[in-house]
């Protein structure tokens, strides 16, 4: 099962996490697992993503399609990775998941989920510093979803976690651009009128232009895709992937094979 949390493996204050947002983190996390709770826009949003990973992954390393665990021996990092809500999916598909959050909240119930489901997790309180400080090895995959936009300084963490991708690796980001339509749908829309995220979750501040995301990644040696959009359907609840990046989006990374 994934590993238990020592009291020495509290997150340091880093550029990577501003410590308001671990507190408004770790306040929801007994709720991840909620589909109808706080975090219910993520449950809806999740099987969009986890189809755009796999596909990306099967691609991007030559592995057959439709098998039950293509991501077999694969190493996958999940930054951020709160309740586990990607990580539980990519370890079913194979991975070696490594699970990070600066929020030791999140990581105790990531870790009483995954062993609840008899998933074997490898769930850490800390931060991509945290990881390169201790000399981790680099990944296959990099997880980055959602996470950015909640950091103090974005750039220094895109490029830190790009360091964590091996050669012939890849990294996934995915989060807000910082446009007026996101403000209108993504704070105001689904924080206050909609109320499917508590008020005050994102802050439209901190939300990033695709260039933003992919100039930090560049100079950290990675080369960037153009930005993919995932948009809501309001008649069928749904999200899909689109060409409309003006609200949230993600950018794939690759790091050239040594």
């Amino acid at each position: 099962m994934a590993r238990t949390i020592d009291a020495s493996d509290a997150p340091p204050v880093t550029p990577s996490i501003a410590p308001a947002e671990v507190a408004k983190f770790s306040a929801m996390a007994a709720d991840w697992w909620n589909p109808d709770g706080k975090f219910k826009p993520l449950h809806r949003f999740n099987p969009t993503r986890l189809r755009f990973i796999r596909e990306t992954a099967e691609q991007h390393f030559s592995l057959p399609p439709r098998q039950l665990r293509p991501l077999e021996g694969l190493r996958l990092l999940d930054i951020g990775c709160g309740g586990g809500l990607v990580s539980e999916p990519m370890a079913r598909l194979g991975a070696l998941v490594t699970g990070v959050d600066a929020s030791e909240a999140n990581i105790k119930t990531a870790l009483t989920h995954a062993a609840e489901q008899g998933l074997t997790i490898d769930y850490r309180a800390g931060t991509a510093e945290g990881l390169l400080a201790a000399g981790e090895a680099a990944f296959d995959i990099v997880l980055n979803m959602e996470v950015v936009e909640h950091v103090a300084d974005p750039a220094q963490f895109l490029m830190d976690t790009a360091r964590l991708v091996r050669p012939g690796g890849l990294m996934i980001v995915a989060t807000l651009n910082k446009t007026a339509k996101a403000l209108a749908t993504a704070v105001i829309g689904a924080e206050y009128i909609l109320r499917w995220l508590p008020p005050g979750t994102h802050d439209w501040s901190k939300f990033l232009a695709p260039e933003e995301v992919t100039g930090p990644l560049e100079r950290a040696g990675l080369e960037t895709e153009p930005a993919i959009g995932v948009s809501f359907q309001p008649l069928s609840g749904a999200w899909k992937l689109s060409g409309d990046t003006s609200v949230n989006y993600m950018i794939v990374a690759r790091r050239p094979a040594a």
